[in-house]
């Protein structure tokens, strides 16, 4: 897998590692959105390059939508469904790519992208988790119609639904940014569940969102080994379906949302 649309570009003014556009690094580019045919095309030769593949199994548009692109997004999305989307579908008739979708924050651009584009999945990242499921009555139902799979990633919402409120790690973590204090207040309701049932906050926020059948994968960032380990012993661990059904009677998960169906996740 790898993702489309957004380019390196070489500067050799950056020195350092200091924080830029979200991320930390020493190397010496920056990044520059292009979503016409020919910015697919050279985003995707470049990953072969990198990745040292000839073929991609999944190509996702990167981070188009409002959140990342403000005034700019109609003129982007215009970009990608008049010349970029054509990049997308002669890679995927000619087998080079197997699967085109988007990697975004926001249901919304996908949804949107439904109206005009054929997409083999969506990565669509903290917006369907055990703190917030707003995709749910209208977007997952339009994916099912239109055969198109989702990855969730950001599962623990930037963090706070692996740490807890408890955490020393300050501040908690909601969607890249410090959470506010109605987040906050949720994450605590759910948590006061967990402990009635003996549930660890994490594996709640692992099983919760890929009980929908919608749901092909999720993504759980690790930064070591014993993260891995921790991801999979909480994925593994039993939850009691009472569990569900309190989070549910007392709103914090939406009274349509599927739930895991036994008392032990699939290993």
């Amino acid at each position: 897998s790898t993702k489309a649309g957004r380019l390196l570009v070489p500067d050799p003014t950056v020195t350092g590692d200091a924080l830029r556009h979200g991320f930390r690094s020493p190397m010496p580019f920056q990044p520059a959105y292009d979503y016409s045919y020919d910015g697919i095309m050279r985003s995707v030769e470049q990953s072969r390059q990198r990745l040292g593949l000839a073929r991609i199994d999944i190509l996702l548009v990167h981070d188009i939508g409002r959140l990342t692109h403000g005034e700019q997004h109609l003129a982007h999305l215009d970009t990608l469904r008049r010349s970029g989307y054509r990049a997308l579908e002669a890679l995927r008739t000619s087998g080079e790519v197997a699967a085109i979708g988007l990697g975004v924050n926001e249901w919304q651009v996908c949804d949107e992208a439904l109206d005009w584009g054929s997409f083999d999945c969506f990565l669509l990242a903290g917006r369907y988790t055990l703190l917030e499921q707003a995709p749910l009555e209208r977007f997952f139902p339009r994916c099912a119609a239109a055969g198109t799979s989702l990855i969730l990633g950001g599962i623990f919402n930037s963090g706070i639904l692996a740490v807890g409120t408890a955490s020393a790690e300050q501040p908690l973590h909601y969607n890249y940014a410090p959470a506010d204090p109605a987040v906050i207040a949720r994450v605590r309701a759910i948590e006061e569940i967990c402990r009635a049932w003996s549930v660890a906050l994490p594996a709640a926020a692992l099983q919760f969102p890929i009980a929908h059948p919608q749901v092909a994968a999720i993504l759980c960032g690790a930064r070591s080994a014993d993260e891995l380990a921790a991801s999979l012993r909480h994925y593994r661990s039993a939850i009691p379906p009472g569990f569900w059904s309190d989070l549910r009677s007392a709103g914090l998960i939406a009274e349509a949302a599927p739930v895991p169906a036994s008392t032990k996740a699939a290993s």
